[in-house]
């Protein structure tokens, strides 16, 4: 599902909000969740799962191309991880008999 199809499920969804007001609501929480990950911050959706930043260590990588070693700096890089309702349900998902 992109961002548009999102949108527009959650405006067919709730008909007494327009597209725009439900554009403006998605793009508010992406903005949130990523202004939080960019200040070291946990974002926690309960039964949903988590956004945490994880730190890479700097490292020598490879070219694939020319096999040359290549110096990767240290990065940090944004990490989901799904809560347990999320992998239930994704676990049981349709056309799967729930064992």
């Amino acid at each position: 599902m992109t961002k548009s199809e999102l949108i527009s499920a959650l405006a067919e969804a709730n008909p007494h909000l327009t597209a725009r007001d439900v554009e403006t609501i998605v793009a508010t929480i992406f903005d949130q969740i990523s202004e939080a990950l960019a200040r070291g911050e946990r974002v926690e959706l309960r039964g949903f799962g988590a956004f945490t930043v994880k730190q890479r260590i700097a490292r020598t990588g490879r070219n694939p191309r020319t096999g040359e070693a290549v110096a990767v700096d240290e990065k940090a890089v944004p990490f989901f991880k799904a809560g347990k309702e999320l992998r239930g349900r994704v676990n049981k998902g349709p056309g799967k008999s729930g064992g």
